[in-house]
């Protein structure tokens, strides 16, 4: 009977570990970024044929990211732990389903479950589920051994304290920047390096299947089986099937287009000197007070022999019609929409970089004035980047001290 007990509270608090941490970590990397999480809404919806709910893509983002961050707090913390369990039950008999159908029709090849921060397939992300919806179980069926640890009142405080931090590090990344960048653009970051493909890594292999015709009739061929000693057979078209993908370097789609079609990427990229991207996604999205601020700065750069560049996604007719009504004074090029919602969050939003090399990056709000340019660019990125670590720094200190309260505030008896 003993080594029941040992047994049934061992599985008990391994379960509620895990299960805990696993819904916290997800709900904090979410949070952190919550546009991040709606742009992978929108490709969902997209997918799935219902791009009209792509207008709640951010709400939804929100919601997620806050509801998983503190089920997972409750389970870890036993804060209204058995409301707790019964939201991450409901969680996983939602969302096991949904995983698979994912993994089995594979519309976006990455989930999002953990941001930027993991990233997994489909398949991995079910299995994950799998393993939680059996530790949660265990805890569901004994959800009534495990008792909140606090009086209503401290739990009612603590659970308010945990979703005022939550929303405030959403509310700070959608205003600014994510306080933790995890996506391969972040500050520091050599972009050519970051394109490099090591050798001796795996690349993609194809299987190419050849379309012939002869008499009127049509049939697919393998290397393998075609028939090579009879050449009545007329080629038609081939097709090319992805069997296995290869190794992917974290930054794969980094490509500049001029108005005319020409690859202007590596001259970007080797720029001896500092270079300024202002990345807007669709440039007609952007607000024209921000695309003039940024103007001003672009004045600047320009009698400083500093370069000043445009990315988007938007058409060549979208571009000109954007250049004639704000009078914008610097060249706008093309870019993939992903890449540029994956380097930065903000539209427009700003990027300094120098030999390719990622030096400092600014939401629209945040874009530097004109006096930025009579200082040390480098010098001042160091302060930037020393700026966000801080900020970094205080939102763990928080949370530390909200796990401390957790802990040391009165118990039950």
């Amino acid at each position: 009977m003993a080594s029941e007990t040992i047994f049934k509270k061992s599985s008990l608090f391994i379960s509620r570990f895990i299960v805990g941490i696993v819904f916290t970590f997800s709900g904090f990397v979410k949070g952190i970024d919550p546009m991040g999480s709606a742009y992978k809404f929108e490709d969902y919806f997209t997918a799935f044929g219902i791009s009209f709910l792509q207008p709640l893509a951010l709400t939804l983002a929100i919601l997620l990211a806050t509801a998983e961050f503190l089920i997972g707090i409750s389970i870890l913390l036993k804060i209204h732990t058995r409301k707790g369990i019964w939201g991450a039950f409901i969680f996983m008999i939602i969302f096991t389903p949904l995983t698979l159908l994912l993994a089995l029709t594979n519309p976006v090849s990455d989930c999002g479950c953990f941001g930027d921060a993991l990233v997994i397939t489909n398949w991995q992300t079910f299995w994950k589920n799998i393993v939680l919806l059996v530790l949660i179980l265990i805890l569901f069926l004994s959800r009534k051994d495990i008792v909140s640890a606090y009086f209503k009142k401290t739990e009612w405080v603590l659970s308010l304290l945990f979703l005022l931090f939550i929303l405030s590090i959403g509310f700070y990344g959608l205003r600014n920047l994510p306080l933790v960048d995890f996506r391969p653009y972040k500050t520091g970051t050599s972009i050519p390096e970051s394109m490099v493909i090591p050798d001796g890594t795996l690349q993609d292999e194809y299987e190419t299947t050849l379309i012939y015709e002869k008499n009127g009739t049509q049939k697919e061929f393998t290397s393998d089986n075609f028939p090579w000693k009879d050449t009545t057979w007329k080629f038609v078209d081939q097709n090319s099937v992805l069997i296995r993908e290869g190794y992917k370097p974290p930054i794969h789609d980094f490509n500049i287009l001029t108005p005319e079609g020409d690859e202007i990427t590596d001259l970007v990229l080797n720029d001896p000197g500092y270079t300024f991207l202002l990345v807007s996604k669709i440039i007609t999205e952007a607000k024209p007070g921000d695309l003039k601020k940024a103007n001003k700065l672009a004045l600047i750069c320009n009698e400083n022999n500093i370069r000043f560049y445009g990315l988007t996604a938007s058409g060549n007719k979208e571009i000109q019609q954007n250049h004639q009504e704000t009078e914008l004074d610097f060249p706008v090029y093309s870019m993939d929409e992903t890449t540029l919602k994956t380097i930065i969050r903000s539209n427009p939003g700003l990027v300094l970089i120098k030999e390719g090399i990622i030096l400092g990056k600014w939401a629209a709000k945040n874009i530097p004035g004109p006096e930025f340019i009579s200082k040390d660019l480098l010098s001042q990125q160091l302060l930037e980047i020393n700026k966000k670590r801080e900020n970094w720094t205080l939102a763990g200190i928080i949370l530390f001290w909200l796990l401390l309260l957790g802990y040391f505030r009165p118990k039950k008896p």
